[in-house]
């Protein structure tokens, strides 16, 4: 088992300390918890009978945002906070992403760009701190920059990419176009045709999920000598606590503890979010979060030295399957299993060496089954940019596992971050489909400032649910 040591006094404020690293928890099934919103003493059971803990600021959920959310205002004020989950840390999407902190993809002027644009500036002031304090990024956060490619095969899209180059320049990027010549100097073993070319942007970056929370984790508990976190994993929330005074919601109670909130409660619970919420507040009130899971396979292959790369890849397609729907295309009542399912290439290289390929996208439910016709899919689709592949034979031999996530998707493409309507203490974070990681810094920054009361660096109103969706105040 892999082990090290961090320095406990440092300009990092204490942030590190010896513990050793656990080996990736599997990411196994995830089942939504069922919260419901109860007055104690209408209450069918008593919340004294469970063990009692006060805090200042309860967090549901310990994926990549609720983590970070408890992370910044530990790290940022003197609230102490404790974090809930039925699960464990990387059960849910975070666990099976492709860590992009990228901006190839991102669209200058959108609502999320800014957002994008203050993560991915946290993301490298984080690298740079643990790089100070005289440890390697890479080995810490599986930390690359890599730069990243956007890939076009057609005329079309060799168009395009000229187009996204330039607003990204605009946008005070350093981007670059690399028609087919220039582009295989760069990804020697990449195909793309004499009508192909590329959106390089070389500061984009990548990191790795597990060795990140890993690293958030030993962060967050450094506070727990201190009397400010707490984590209580593998035990679901139950309800939602009312005072009796004033109707506030003034606790979590899960199935072993009741968690009283001092000042708020955030729920940061990814795909589970919409169905959560819905039990939040009053029956026939609840504002509308149409947050659905969009369960994606990646295909990671361990040690894989057929083909190498030297950045970060992601064809077009990827971009016109990541949100075209609107909310009047969807019906909400509609079998999940109707929805269409797309495959886009996307390769990566992690700092073990792992070649990891996707990605798929598919509304079906909350079933984490793996459909081997769908990882085939994938593989055959990365072997239409990168020759070398068609002569690996997909099969056992190969060292190979199989990533299974569900993105929370909102179908007008941007997370909801903020208080519920007429619960103001009771926040809201989740709805970052495949860019959970990429904007959890900026994400966190946001909803602890809300939370203080101190001015947001991004305009938090285009995030807010507050006439998003039908039925929203």
């Amino acid at each position: 088992m892999e082990s090290f040591a961090f320095s406990t006094t440092s300009s990092l404020q204490s942030r590190f300390f010896v513990k050793s690293l656990q080996p990736p928890r599997s990411i196994s099934a995830v089942r939504s918890p069922s919260i419901q919103i109860r007055r104690r003493r209408s209450s069918s059971f008593s919340a004294l009978a469970l063990h009692r803990s006060d805090h200042d600021v309860v967090v549901v959920g310990a994926g990549i945002i609720g983590l970070t959310i408890a992370r910044h205002l530990l790290l940022n004020s003197d609230l102490s906070v404790a974090v809930t989950d039925a699960r464990v840390p990387c059960s849910g999407a975070t666990g099976a992403g492709q860590g992009y902190i990228w901006m190839v993809h991102k669209a200058p002027g959108t609502d999320t760009w800014d957002l994008a644009v203050r993560s991915k500036d946290l993301w490298e002031e984080l690298a740079a701190d643990v790089e100070r304090e005289g440890y390697d990024p890479a080995e810490i956060l599986g930390w690359k920059k890599t730069g990243s490619l956007l890939i076009g095969r057609s005329r079309e899209e060799q168009a395009m990419l000229q187009e996204r180059v330039k607003v990204l320049s605009e946008a005070g990027l350093r981007a670059q176009y690399l028609p087919s010549n220039l582009l295989h100097l760069e990804e020697p073993e990449l195909e793309v045709g004499t009508e192909g070319g590329a959106a390089f942007v070389p500061d984009d970056c990548q990191l790795d999920a597990y060795k990140t929370v890993s690293f958030i984790e030993k962060v967050n508990s450094t506070y727990c000598l201190k009397g400010r976190y707490a984590e209580f994993f593998n035990d679901p929330a139950v309800c939602l606590l009312r005072s009796d005074k004033n109707g506030a919601v003034e606790a979590v109670q899960t199935s072993n503890h009741t968690l009283y909130a001092r000042k708020a409660v955030v729920v940061a619970t990814g795909a589970w979010t919409g169905s959560l919420l819905q039990n939040l507040v009053k029956p026939n009130s609840a504002p509308q979060l149409p947050v659905r899971p969009r369960k994606g396979h990646l295909l990671v292959l361990e040690n894989f030295r057929n083909i190498r790369l030297n950045h970060g890849l992601m064809e077009v397609g990827y971009i016109d399957h990541q949100t075209t729907t609107t909310l009047s295309d969807i019906n909400l009542e509609a079998s999940e299993s109707d929805q269409e399912l797309s495959i886009s290439m996307t390769a990566t290289q992690d700092v073990m060496g792992n070649l990891v390929l996707g990605s798929s996208r598919q509304f079906c439910g909350f079933s984490r089954e793996i459909d081997e016709s769908i990882v085939e899919c994938i593989w055959n689709r990365a072997g239409e940019f990168f020759p070398n592949l068609k002569s690996v034979s997909l099969d056992s031999s190969l060292n190979q596992q199989v990533r299974i996530g569900h993105r929370p998707y909102l179908p007008d493409g941007k997370p909801v971050i903020g208080p519920i309507p007429d619960t103001p203490n009771v926040f809201l974070a989740a709805g970052h489909e495949g860019s959970g990681l990429s904007l959890a810094l900026a994400t966190a920054e946001m909803v602890s400032d809300m939370i203080l009361g101190n001015p947001t660096n991004v305009d938090p109103m285009p995030f807010s649910i507050h006439g998003r969706f039908s039925s929203n105040l």
